[in-house]
């Protein structure tokens, strides 16, 4: 692997331009297989977590109520999938299609929230730094490797730990911590990323006839620089984004992220291994356990179809 700090990577794009206008980038989306399977995956996802609370009132059941009398038998262990629970229940009579679903929900709030919020800090210290150049550039590198230099699992349980009050309760909702925490750890690939490609767009034979036109700055950095920045940042976030949902759904498996009863996909997995109730109930875990899979594979596709598009050496 590349050494993005030292290393600029994708610089190699920005030798043609890439569809920018909006009808144009969604026509050739739409025209890369990758691109439209990913594409229509995540659309179906969003939809999915979008009409979760209309599924709960459809069938009846909350994503945190207990139907112990009707989704569990007399030796406690719960139903599968039949016309009153779709997906059946879990070991706490709880409805496991509508958890899912919810779960899908957190997960989609907690990934995308702190991908965009790495992306935006990450570009603006790494294009200031690219740009900059001296003290700022070196300090900044050290700081970067600095943060790299913790363990993401062990910081995060120890920060999350810390998120506790005399009664034991969460001081600040879970939900902001661990967006906080993955942001606090991602931001850093994309300084890398756009410190490399605001280096080598730098030395570019239109950034030095700017220059010598007297354009300043803030000229260049809002006509030359960030165009051409952008559309890799961009692919990066598609790329990453996938990468924090399965953050998220670590920390709650560890039971240190969203805690139960809220549901996670994580935490559906961790309650669904923990009890085996699985073995008598599958879809207890293959709920969560393939919504997670779909959300993933979807964003990676879709993420592998825009770097197509969007790089003109690829098309």
């Amino acid at each position: 692997m590349p050494d993005l700090w030292t290393e600029p990577v994708g610089v190699d794009t920005l030798t043609d331009t890439p569809p920018r206008n909006g009808r144009r980038l969604f026509t050739a989306l739409m025209g890369d297989r990758s691109a439209r399977l990913g594409l229509w995956t995540v659309v179906l996802v969003i939809l999915a977590a979008l009409t979760a609370p209309l599924v709960a009132v459809l069938v009846g059941h909350g994503a945190t109520e207990q139907f112990r009398e009707t989704a569990l038998d007399a030796s406690g262990i719960p139903v599968g999938p039949s016309s009153t629970f779709w997906l059946g229940a879990d070991g706490e009579g709880r409805d496991v299609l509508v958890r899912t679903l919810y779960g899908t929900r957190i997960s989609l709030l907690v990934g995308i929230p702190a991908t965009t919020l790495a992306m935006v800090i990450g570009t603006i210290v790494g294009v200031a730094s690219g740009l900059t150049g001296g003290i700022f550039d070196r300090v900044t590198g050290q700081m970067i490797d600095m943060v790299l230099s913790f363990p993401f699992i062990v910081t995060a349980l120890s920060l999350l730990a810390l998120n506790r009050g005399p009664d034991g309760q969460p001081v600040v909702s879970p939900l902001v911590v661990v967006i906080v925490i993955i942001a606090a750890f991602t931001w850093t690939y994309f300084a890398r990323l756009s410190r490399g490609l605001t280096v080598t767009l730098r030395s570019r034979p239109f950034v030095d006839a700017a220059v010598t036109l007297g354009a300043k700055r803030r000229w260049i950095l809002f006509q030359e620089v960030l165009p051409n920045v952008l559309p890799v940042v961009v692919v990066y976030w598609a790329v990453q984004l996938p990468a924090s949902i399965v953050a998220e759904a670590t920390l709650s498996f560890l039971g240190v992220g969203i805690q139960a009863p809220t549901p996670s996909l994580g935490n559906m997995i961790a309650d669904a291994q923990r009890t085996s109730l699985y073995q008598v109930q599958p879809w207890y875990l293959l709920g969560p356990a393939i919504a997670l899979f779909v959300i993933v594979l979807g964003f990676n596709a879709f993420s592998s179809g825009l770097r197509n598009v969007l790089d003109p050496k690829g098309r």
